[in-house]
């Protein structure tokens, strides 16, 4: 019988246990679920005979709250949860999150900032001598000195400043059965550097003879040049084949030492993993409260694959999962597919089959899985790789597939799809069945900009590549005759990203007659190419200065213009209009963003149509009415659209 595992000492008793061989401590709410990484990790450690038991979300102000299971036999595992707890907190204006989506009720507060650190120094304050292991999102993109955007500095590894032993980089099960193995056979936890996909703290050297000595701490803290070349070499080492074993010195402190990466899960290993016994749910101490918010997002999709090899400059993927793409099969798949018909709020529809990009279902090349990934070039960017296997075959069978199920209405894709990806496949069939089964009135695309300067930054592909596949699926759409639509997501203040860069992308969003409702600023966070641009000035691949926007005054005036017809983004529009010298974006005019102040507005009214008869061209909209606040309340007022 399936259960979930022990919360409290009352559940061990009933499993007739009086020790746990791991108490797992994490920040999120305990959500059973393959979609929730705490849960993997435990039931892959219970699956090889383990006993594991969960401490959520501890009061980090009382000491008593991670003593509820007893001192673990072998070790704590400490993880921040599914988000990096500053992420999971602040906005990118560094404001406080009002709702956290990981907690019960959504309740902001149940964690600490930096949770990692502040759950593992608890612990330590109690058990001096007891193992500690860290890993999940937070600690893996954090092994390294990494700037930290929310205190504006260079932190140190979190291994040195959280006093764990070991620290599990990337998702972790290979990593963790074979920690797991070392400590019951008695191996002192000192003594557990050897195993990839692991950083690990040490004094000396000594008994590592084959590190890459990367610069120090405190270089990389007062050098931004030494940080970009530091980081230059790590990016160069994330993959299990080609990656070498990197040092870190900390002083007297001693050396972080970071192994080479773990080698990708096979499709056997991936299935394992996701056929374990979950309970697929949050646990019922949740129910009072309402739940889970997080929940609701996955608990109808289906995760297909791991790993990206689209390698974009603002994504941590190629710190954490890796440029190799791991699949489950089609099997494990469609079993999964089948509990989820079973749910009673299931209505027969699977909203989700992908992982970090949808129609990535094998490497990106044969010779991946035997030489590794290239170290200085990408299977996309600039243009995809001559070597690069854009096929949709397997993914175009396995929708098929779970399109047939007993139950199953509709299968939709919303993970996200790579439009070079689909672009670069000669067999055009995807796209046709993508319009035809999977798309629920709006596909999402990720094109980020328009900007040729913009793009290169952010490793993205020419604006061309984007605008060709757009024309394709419109074309497509009509053919079938759907009313779908193509959602572009976009970024504002990336490095790279001049205001004039801003204007570009404004007069393509007029062009298309598309506004967006939300913006995404560009958001540093930890090991990722953009935050090390962003941080230093500097392109760590190139090692070339890069220009980088970080006024808030600048990056709100770029939001502004990828809404501005917004009215409340007016003075920010033509301010940032006079700066990049376009000016002639401001008037009456068919191509025109905003109009001139209102006390001009006469003598703007008879040039713009002066202009726009010389043009011959009819711009001007009939007026229409709308109920706006304006000179007399209550009153309506005569707006031109």
């Amino acid at each position: 019988m399936r259960e979930f595992l022990p919360v409290c000492q009352a559940d061990m008793k009933k499993r007739g246990w009086d020790q746990l061989d791991f108490v797992y401590i994490i920040g999120d709410a305990y959500v059973d679920h393959p979609s929730f990484g705490p849960a993997i990790i435990s039931r892959l450690l219970e699956s090889r005979g383990y006993r594991v038991g969960i401490i959520s979300q501890p009061d980090w102000k009382d000491e008593g709250s991670i003593q509820i299971l007893g001192k673990p036999r072998l070790a704590f595992l400490v993880s921040s949860g599914n988000m990096d707890s500053m992420v999971n907190h602040y906005s990118v204006s560094k404001r406080r999150r009002e709702t956290d989506s990981y907690t019960p009720g959504g309740v902001m507060g149940k964690r600490p900032d930096y949770a990692v650190v502040v759950y593992c120094n608890l612990i330590r304050r109690i058990y001096k001598q007891v193992p500690i292991v860290i890993g999940g999102i937070e600690a893996s993109l954090r092994r390294l000195a990494h700037y930290d955007y929310w205190s504006n500095q260079v932190k140190r590894s979190v291994l040195m400043d959280s006093q764990a032993d070991l620290l599990s980089y990337g998702m972790g099960e290979h990593s963790i059965l074979e920690i797991a193995e070392a400590l019951a056979a008695g191996i002192p936890v000192s003594e557990i550097t050897y195993v990839a996909g692991t950083a690990f703290r040490t004094k000396t050297l000594d008994r590592v003879y084959d590190a890459e000595l990367l610069p120090d701490y405190e270089t990389v803290k007062a050098d931004k040049q030494a940080y970009a070349e530091s980081f230059r070499t790590q990016y160069r080492n994330t993959d299990p084949i080609r990656g070498r074993r990197l040092a870190e010195g900390y002083g007297t402190r001693g050396y972080v030492v970071q192994n080479p990466p773990a080698m990708p899960l096979s499709t056997e290993e991936m299935d394992e993993v996701y056929d374990l016994p979950y309970m697929r749910t949050w646990h019922p101490m949740y129910d009072e409260a309402g739940g889970i918010p997080a929940f609701s997002e996955v608990k109808f999709s289906l995760v297909s694959n791991r790993g990206c090899f689209g390698s974009c400059s603002f994504c941590a993927l190629t710190f954490h999962q890796g440029r190799i793409v791991q699949v489950r099969s089609h099997e494990s798949i469609e079993r999964e597919a089948r509990l989820l018909t079973k749910e009673a709020d299931f209505k027969g529809y699977i909203h989700d089959v992908g992982g970090p990009t949808a129609d990535f279902r094998s490497p990106s090349c044969d010779k991946q899985l035997k030489a590794g990934t290239c170290p200085d070039r990408q299977c996309l960017f600039p243009s995809p790789c001559k070597n690069l296997k854009a096929d949709h075959k397997d993914y175009l069978i396995l929708l098929r597939k779970l399109r047939s199920i007993p139950g199953v209405k509709k299968v939709f894709i919303r993970s996200g799809i790579r439009f070079d990806y689909v672009l670069a496949d000669p067999d055009g069939t995807f796209l046709k069945e993508l319009c035809e089964y999977h798309v629920s009135g709006q596909l999402k695309v990720a094109p980020e900009h328009i900007s040729p300067n913009v793009l290169k930054y952010m490793g993205k592909p020419d604006s061309r590549v984007y605008l060709t596949f757009a024309e394709k699926y419109k074309r497509m759409n009509e053919r079938l005759g759907k009313k779908q639509y193509l959602v572009p997501y976009l970024m504002s203040s990336h490095p790279g990203c001049t205001i004039k860069d801003a204007v570009i992308l404004a007069e393509y969003l007029r062009d298309i007659g598309h506004m967006p409702e939300q913006v995404q600023d560009f958001y540093p966070t930890p090991s990722t190419l953009s935050t090390c641009m962003y941080y230093t000035g500097v392109d760590p691949r190139t090692m070339e200065k890069v220009y980088v926007p970080k006024s808030p005054h600048e990056k709100a005036m770029q939001r502004a213009l990828i809404q501005y017809k917004l009215p409340g983004n007016r003075a920010l529009v033509e301010e940032a209009l006079k700066l990049a010298g376009r000016t002639d974006l401001i008037g009456y005019g068919y191509k025109c963003l905003i109009r001139p102040e209102r006390d001009n507005r006469s003598e703007g009214r008879e040039a713009g149509k002066a202009k726009n008869f010389e043009e011959g061209r009819r711009t001007r909209k009939k007026p229409t009415i709308r109920n706006v606040h304006k000179k007399k309340k209550g009153k309506e007022a005569l707006l031109w659209n």
